[in-house]
């Protein structure tokens, strides 16, 4: 689960770049709750990416996933804790609506793509 930090402005702005503040676990090692995330606002996405995404199931709950594979038109994401994730597993498919590039938050750190 996401919250974002700027969506308002960039919502009523478009801007291509918004913060979000990480809660749960699902993303535990990687993202830990707390952690503040810098995300590229597009819907393009590679199996490994690090992406914030709405599951067309449940559309009002954003949530931050790494992408398994393309899915027919949406993608099938899970989250790097399968412990406690709820992901397309549950949910179904998902529509991607950005890209995790940076972690600004405790500890700095850029995300690349994790090779399947």
């Amino acid at each position: 689960m996401l919250t974002l930090l700027l969506s308002t402005i960039g919502d009523s702005m478009r801007l291509p770049w918004f913060t979000a503040l990480v809660s749960g676990p699902s993303m535990v090692p990687t993202l830990r709750s707390g952690d503040r995330i810098l995300v590229r606002r597009t819907t393009v996405a590679r199996p490994g990416d690090l992406v914030v995404a709405a599951f067309r199931a449940r559309p009002e709950l954003l949530v931050v996933k790494r992408v398994e594979r393309a899915d027919g038109d949406g993608w099938w994401i899970v989250g790097d804790n399968s412990f406690g994730s709820d992901d397309s597993s549950r949910y179904g498919r998902a529509d991607v609506i950005g890209r995790v590039t940076f972690r600004w938050w405790p500890q700095p750190m850029r995300f690349r793509r994790v090779p399947g």
